[in-house]
């Protein structure tokens, strides 16, 4: 419960730091290099979108079970890492990474790869844990409910 509310404070800060900045998105994502102009404002919106639905969801009901939220959480984090990768593995520069829009910049290094990398494994603990059965399965030939069977 607790990642969930960190995650979520961490995603809604950056959708609200993207959106106060919305201008500057397409610019930003455009020095990623796989999209420009116009054509980066599709992922803007994207991105910002999934980072309001998983942090606002994981803030209003950390307890929930629902996938969604997880789904969108993890959709956000494997972009935003595709980005980077795919940019510092052909060596540009981009000064601001963009993940809390113009607020908070730092340039695409290996420590925004790790923070990505982090994402990812977060991720993949909300995944699991989403995945984890309810409540434990009955013994074998054992009927939980008004009617006990025994074999």
């Amino acid at each position: 419960m607790v990642l969930r509310i960190v995650l979520g404070a961490v995603y809604t800060a950056m959708a609200i730091g993207q959106l106060a900045s919305f201008a500057h998105m397409p610019g930003i994502l455009s020095a990623y290099g796989l999209v420009t102009g116009g054509a980066a404002t599709v992922p803007a919106v994207v991105l910002i979108t999934g980072e309001l639905v998983c942090g606002l969801w994981f803030l209003a009901r950390p307890r929930s079970k629902a996938l969604a939220p997880v789904w969108a959480y993890t959709g956000v984090s494997v972009v935003w890492t595709l980005l980077a990768v795919q940019a510092y593995a052909r060596g540009l520069t981009v000064a601001n990474c963009g993940c809390f829009g113009i607020y908070l910049t730092q340039r695409l290094s290996w420590f925004v790869l790790l923070q990505d990398a982090l994402t990812l494994l977060y991720a993949g603990l909300l995944l699991r844990a989403a995945r984890r059965p309810r409540s434990p399965a009955p013994a074998d030939g054992v009927e939980v409910g008004r009617d006990v069977r025994i074999p």
